[in-house]
């Protein structure tokens, strides 16, 4: 027996609350950069310089008492946060981890090997048997440069995407596909700006993962799109659209049910090192979904398809409609 999730045939109208929904899309976006703005993102070592030393103990993580250890060096703005791993807490493992984040100094490019040493001893005097399993240090310059291969990585992509829809397809397309990743990769940054999860390089990997599933999905629907174009050329271009996203919907919900199943799991049992990353992958698979349907269908509906039906069937759409990816 075959798991539905959708019925086959279904007749939904995905534009009958579109002023809504696109509304609510704009202000959310609009949202998402005022609170970029105004709040600013949780930059982790990768992007704001400093050293990041995981502990792992024999005995209870104490957070006052490792403060207090560290207090004398004078290392300035110490962040030190008690690791709990779910896994571990399912399988019955002890795990006593624990992350410290020192920010590099003003004219300092990390934190100096003899400061590391001196953090070891300082805490080996808390805890003999306490060892250090990992040690990142990132300079202020280097994590300059990370920003900006960073945005430099995220605008070639959205270029590439441009680019390729366009001799896919048409221009209207590309611009619908175009504004749905751009929509997905504000709203995503908000939600990182609002509740203030670290952003290092793993969520930059995250948004570039995010754009080819938004891609994928937008992909699916354009393409059944332009064939519907060509089989009803008398059918208004709304109905078109509302029968295409009908029929691929099925498939729309399986992929990413399918996908978040595996997410939450990752989210669930990873552990706290991939939390940022799962979780924006999480909220990108949501947010793609959604506006492959509702942001870039309706972009296209507005800006509206040439149907010029005088040309063969392989020349209706662009001048590369019958190239296969």
């Amino acid at each position: 027996m075959r798991l539905k999730l959708v019925p086959t045939e279904t007749n939904l109208d995905f534009f009958s609350l579109s002023k809504i929904t696109f509304g609510a899309s704009i202000l959310a976006m609009i949202a998402s950069i005022v609170a970029f703005f105004m709040l600013g993102l949780n930059y982790g070592i990768d992007f704001r310089g400093g050293t990041t030393i995981r502990t792992d103990s024999a005995i209870t993580v104490d957070v006052g008492a490792y403060r207090a250890a560290l207090v004398p060096l004078n290392l300035g703005d110490v962040t030190i946060t008690e690791v709990i791993d779910p896994a571990a807490q399912l399988t019955g493992e002890i795990s006593n981890v624990a992350q410290i984040r020192i920010q590099a100094q003003e004219g300092a490019e990390s934190v100096t090997n003899e400061v590391i040493t001196q953090i070891k001893a300082a805490l080996n005097g808390v805890d003999p048997s306490m060892t250090f399993p990992q040690v990142d240090s990132v300079g202020p310059k280097v994590s300059g440069e990370l920003i900006q291969t960073a945005i430099i990585a995220v605008v070639l992509a959205i270029s590439a995407v441009l680019f390729y829809i366009w001799l896919r397809f048409e221009w209207q397309f590309s611009v619908g596909a175009v504004a749905a990743l751009v929509h997905d990769i504000v709203l995503t940054i908000g939600v990182f700006a609002v509740l203030q999860i670290k952003f290092d390089l793993a969520i930059i990997a995250a948004l570039l993962t995010i754009v080819g599933y938004s891609l994928n999905d937008t992909v699916v629907v354009f393409d059944r799109v332009r064939e519907n174009l060509r089989k009803y050329k008398k059918l208004e271009l709304k109905g078109v659209l509302n029968l295409s996203i009908n029929e691929t919907l099925s498939r729309t919900v399986m992929t990413s049910i399918t996908t978040l199943i595996a997410l939450v799991s990752l989210f669930v049992l990873g552990g706290d090192v991939i939390h940022g990353f799962v979780f924006a992958m999480i909220w990108g698979i949501i947010v793609g979904t959604y506006s492959s349907v509702f942001v870039a269908s309706t972009i296209l509906l507005r800006l509206g398809v040439k149907r010029d039906w005088s040309k063969e069937a392989g020349k209706a759409d662009g001048q590369y409609a019958n190239i296969d990816a």
